[in-house]
């Protein structure tokens, strides 16, 4: 039996832009888990292999050592694409063992079980983007999984995910509360209620499982007076502020700071939204800040599509919900606010009155009254003292990689001067 799965990027890893930029499409986060990380939940005990574009491979050996990356070893492989939702269904229609095999959904190639003579072709290195071309001579089996395309469908699938991931990973119910829960805190439908070890869920806090589960991390403080509604997830140490009102389908990843008001977002990790404001159906990478009083619109005034732009095409979600979506390390001044489908690139700076652009290129600096280019070592110095503050360093792989953004979105951003 085939003990290895190689996770790869197709072409359309654009489509998941800009949060695609500092990351393979497998590191996204939907539901309580990435999608790689559901992979290995769904097929345990196999050897993971990782494909990426070429100037992500230092910060992936980086990030996972011992891990092959963009190179396929042993005499058989699973290839499975990065932007599938891994589900135990998957798991039964691509399984580990069998004859070799191309699983396509249309024009999309969903993976390809390889051995021998059809995986000796690929040890050098697979190409930049598999698609079923690449294969010939192999039976194709057509399916229809469940696949992640554009940043809404994370936004989307998020709610039913945390459900899934719940399923999958929730301890026994009499290990479920390891943390400190104090006396006035309020649990509806505890049983679907996880409290991690080191975590402190303070008086008068609502914790109200009663439509979907809530998983509290690790070492999370939950502040007097929250309330979070499930389907919801919170990451090991990250806070949950005074007051705050995390709604439904709402995941927040490890290391966050939140307060406000939070309905059906995915606020990757590392990054801050401590203050009044609404964030809504809204997708927010790693170090992004959003100042006091931010807020995003997720809802267009007559109630119809939501349309986004998405590497530079506009693109009709078919959503009547659609916030912002922001890229790593971008940041908003206090009282900010983002229109109805908002795409901000990596490492911008919005501030000023009015709306910024629907559109904000990377390494953009500014708002409503215009845009300048952010000046690639200025900007590159502030992420190092925002991951300081954590305790974390801008590695040089790290580092290569935002320059890499910088140059592959030059042609987006105004010739108007440079800022920062």
């Amino acid at each position: 039996m085939i003990d290895r799965i190689c996770l790869f990027e197709d072409q359309h890893f654009r489509w998941l832009l800009p949060l695609a930029y500092t990351r393979p499409v497998y590191d996204l986060r939907c539901g309580m888990l990435t999608l790689r990380e559901k992979v290995q939940k769904r097929y345990p005990g196999a050897t993971l292999q990782l494909h990426a574009r070429g100037y992500l491979t230092d910060l992936l050996r980086e990030q996972n050592p011992g891990t092959t990356v963009n190179r396929v070893e042993g005499q058989g492989c699973l290839l499975l694409n990065g932007r599938l939702v891994a589900s135990e269904e998957l798991s039964r229609q691509i399984p580990l063992d069998g004859p070799d095999a191309l699983y396509t959904s249309g024009e999309i190639l969903v993976a390809a079980r390889l051995g021998g003579r059809a995986l000796d072709a690929y040890r050098g290195g697979l190409p930049e983007f598999p698609g079923i071309s690449a294969f010939s001579g192999i039976a194709k089996i057509e399916l229809s999984p469940k696949m992640v395309s554009y940043p809404w469908d994370l936004v989307n699938f998020n709610g039913g995910e945390i459900v899934s991931d719940f399923g999958l990973l929730a301890p026994d119910r009499g290990q479920r509360k390891r943390g400190m829960i104090y006396d006035g805190a309020h649990l509806i439908n505890p049983e679907n209620i996880v409290v991690g070890e080191g975590s402190r869920v303070k008086p008068g806090v609502v914790l109200d499982a009663e439509t979907g589960p809530i998983w509290i991390g690790n070492n999370v403080t939950v502040f007097p007076n929250a309330v979070i509604e499930g389907p919801a997830f919170v990451g090991d140490r990250s806070l949950i502020k005074v007051g705050a009102k995390i709604y439904e389908n709402t995941s927040i990843g490890p290391v966050c700071k939140v307060g406000g008001e939070v309905e059906g977002s995915v606020i990757h990790s590392f990054s801050n939204k401590q203050h009044d404001g609404f964030l809504g159906h809204a997708y927010l990478g790693m170090w992004v800040n959003l100042g006091a009083d931010t807020n995003n619109s997720d809802l267009k005034n007559n109630y119809g599509n939501v349309k986004l732009v998405i590497d530079g095409e506009t693109v009709d979600s078919g959503s009547m919900f659609m916030g912002l979506v922001m890229g790593d390390h971008s940041k908003s001044a206090i009282n900010s606010m983002f229109n109805t489908g908002t795409v901000v690139g990596v490492s911008s700076n919005m501030f000023g009155s009015g709306f910024p652009p629907k559109s904000v290129p990377s390494f953009a600096w500014g708002g409503g009254e215009g845009l300048k280019t952010y000046e690639l070592e200025r900007a590159l110095e502030v992420a190092r003292r925002v991951m300081g503050r954590r305790k974390m360093v801008l590695s040089p792989a790290e580092e290569n990689v935002l320059r890499a953004v910088f140059d592959l979105t030059r042609k987006e951003r105004s010739p108007a001067g440079t800022a920062g």
